[in-house]
């Protein structure tokens, strides 16, 4: 997830991404809040990175870990639950289902429900999941993990049948790959609460007609419960651009107090403070003993860290200007800053790929952005000019992992192929200049660089890229964190050397992220990075068909390559694809890989136990934090 994003896209997801700003804190939080109390325990958010996004089925620009992973998963728990110990492994005991039954061929999925109820006493039922199903099959456009192709959740759902209230049957379209189907497809499923099927605010449970009909035959109605809520969570479908102005009622809304997870919403604004209490009906095998837990923003990391040393968060992020020493071992925690003598340092590595898209259909650059960025030779001559271990050392202190394709290589997995651990583009200046001289640039070094050989032949510019076509581009990155600012910084310098002319500005998280979003008929965003790529969240086998295949909801460059998607494709049949698909993209270089620094370097308080181990989706589970005093 982009996150997105954090994105989840991704999403998201997503993680805010770099500012010199020395900022202080966004919104004072409440006195005493980080104390070491038995009632309470406080959390930062990554700085400038608040939640803006309360209902769980969203388009790409709300897709990130803030909005999922880190709020909604707090009160809306999705059908099935990822991340167990250190690992991204299903977790059938935080599941609200146990694991999926597969039978004839592996075309149908047997879905059993366990005993969870909803904060109003209905209980969590079949209609509750086929209300998100027919939800989807209505508005799969608006899902930002869609993809389309037919192979993909819904278009691979043939029928859906409700056996009981606690069990339904799915019929698929063909036999898939068990393990792809539950980790990437019956994952993106979170039920939805019959009192959400409405279409006003004074309708009663289940008038909307979406969730009780049977599975497909209801699109009209599920459309306008879709526009309903969305126009509740402050997202209007026919002004997808415009501001959201619900956030103040988040916590009062009554349709946002029915929810099946710990907690329950009590306080929410837009700068990003959040005040969560326990929801005394949760089902889980974890009730919580913290009478509040507090979501606290921050618009840098230098105020967070100003933060956490005078006592205000229990839980907060270390800024990599702020660590004392170089660690041997970046997947280890090296010596703590001597400022924080109260608190524990742990580094987060989330299952993710670091990356920020090219806008393959961009028509910035004097109409020629999106030319450009469809040459693989510019793409490698560009990606040859990014140093990553340089990066990471240099700017990070050693915490950190090269991203070189599309799966992860930490935490370990037996995924990552060695193809792609090997760097295909190590750091190569005179490489990334020869590319671009012998297809027809006349080289500029620290200006600009220009077509001379205008044309589609392998020595020349390209296919529409005319003479006097500039490698002059815009790159947005969201603020936040000084170690993507500096990452910035350095490789703007380093495109420099081969002509390659990149001007940044800089936003938002959000503004970045609601910007970075797919324009299959052309748009002017050329680059955009918040930060931190892509989560592999709800799509936890990393196949990509979210993110790179053609259409997808989060593949917000537009990227389209007829040989991958019919990799991606393969892989949803057979696990023995993966490296065929990621060794191609590893090639192809549908985005700019970035080093991938920890996700966060956590601190936390002494005394507050149940934090670790840290989740590599980067979820939240403050129902398992406890103060020892």
């Amino acid at each position: 997830m982009s996150t997105v994003g954090l994105i989840r896209r991704a999403i998201t997801m997503c993680i805010a991404t770099s500012s010199l700003l020395l900022g202080l804190v966004a919104l004072s939080p409440p006195s005493g809040a980080a104390s070491s109390s038995s009632t309470t325990a406080t959390w930062a958010e990554l700085a400038q990175t608040p939640p803006n996004y309360i209902f769980p089925f969203m388009s790409l620009a709300f897709f990130s870990v803030s909005n999922i992973n880190q709020f909604q998963y707090l009160m809306f728990r999705p059908l099935y639950w990822f991340g167990q110990g250190t690992t991204p492994n299903l977790n059938p005991s935080l599941s609200l289902a146990d694991e999926p039954q597969y039978s004839n061929n592996d075309t149908t999925v047997t879905v059993n429900l366990k005993n969870y109820k909803w904060s109003n006493g209905e209980a969590v039922t079949a209609t509750d999941v086929m209300f998100w199903m027919n939800m989807l099959h209505a508005e799969k456009a608006n899902w930002a993990a869609y993809a389309p192709g037919g192979s993909n959740i819904p278009d691979n759902v043939k029928n859906i049948t409700i056996d009981s209230p606690t069990q339904l049957t799915f019929q698929l379209t063909g036999s898939f790959n068990t393990y792809w189907y539950t980790y990437n497809q019956l994952s993106q499923i979170t039920p939805l609460p019959l009192a959400w099927d409405t279409t006003s605010a004074t309708g009663a449970s289940g008038s909307g007609g979406c969730a009780e009909g049977a599975y497909g035959t209801v699109d009209t109605q599920c459309a306008a419960v879709y526009t309903f809520l969305s126009n509740q969570a402050g997202y209007n479908p026919s002004n997808p651009k415009g501001a959201n102005n619900s956030l103040s009622t988040y916590a009062t809304n009554p349709l946002w107090q029915v929810v099946d997870g710990p907690w329950r919403l009590t306080h929410f604004d837009a700068t990003g403070n959040v005040t969560m209490v326990p929801n005394p009906s949760y089902s889980g095998p974890t009730k919580p003993t913290l009478k509040s837990f507090q979501e606290l923003p921050y618009t840098s990391d230098t105020s967070e860290y100003n933060a956490i040393v005078g006592g205000k968060v229990n839980v907060g992020y270390l800024p990599t200007q702020d660590v004392t020493g170089s660690t041997s071992n970046p997947l280890k925690a090296g010596p703590n800053n001597p400022r924080l003598t109260n608190f524990a340092l742990t580094p987060l590595y989330s299952w993710s790929i670091n990356y920020f898209p090219y806008n393959f259909n961009s028509t910035g650059d004097g109409g020629n952005a999106g030319k450009i960025f469809n040459q693989l030779y510019f793409r490698q001559a560009f990606q040859y000019l990014v140093d990553q271990p340089l990066y990471i050392e240099k700017l990070n202190h050693g915490y950190g992992v090269g991203t070189y394709g599309p799966v992860p290589v930490v935490p370990q997995n037996a995924f990552a192929s060695s193809y792609e651990k090997a760097n295909p583009y190590p750091y190569n200046p005179d490489r990334a200049k020869s590319l671009l001289t012998s297809h027809g640039w006349k080289l500029v070094p620290n200006g600009t660089s220009t077509c001379e050989k205008p044309g589609s032949s392998t020595t020349e510019c390209g296919a529409g890229i005319p003479s006097g076509a500039k490698l002059a581009f815009q790159l947005q990155y969201a603020t936040g964190t000084t170690v993507v600012t500096n990452t910035m910084n350095a490789e703007k310098s380093s495109w420099a050397q081969a002509g390659i002319n990149v001007s940044l500005s800089s936003a938002s998280f959000n503004t970045v992220i609601g910007n970075a979003t797919p324009c299959p008929t052309g748009c002017s965003w050329q680059l955009e990075n918040w930060g931190a790529g892509w989560i592999f969240a709800p799509d936890y086998y990393p196949t990509g068909e979210e993110i790179f295949q053609t259409g997808a909801g989060s593949n917000s460059g537009n990227y389209s390559n007829t040989t991958n998607d019919a990799n991606i494709k393969a892989t949803n049949v057979s696990d023995q694809s993966l490296t065929t698909y990621q060794n191609y993209l590893a090639q192809q270089l549908p985005v700019v890989f970035q080093p991938n620094y920890p996700s966060a370097l956590v601190e936390i308080q002494h005394g507050l136990g149940g934090v670790t181990p840290l989740n590599v989706y980067w979820q939240l589970n403050p129902e398992n934090w406890r103060w020892s005093n």
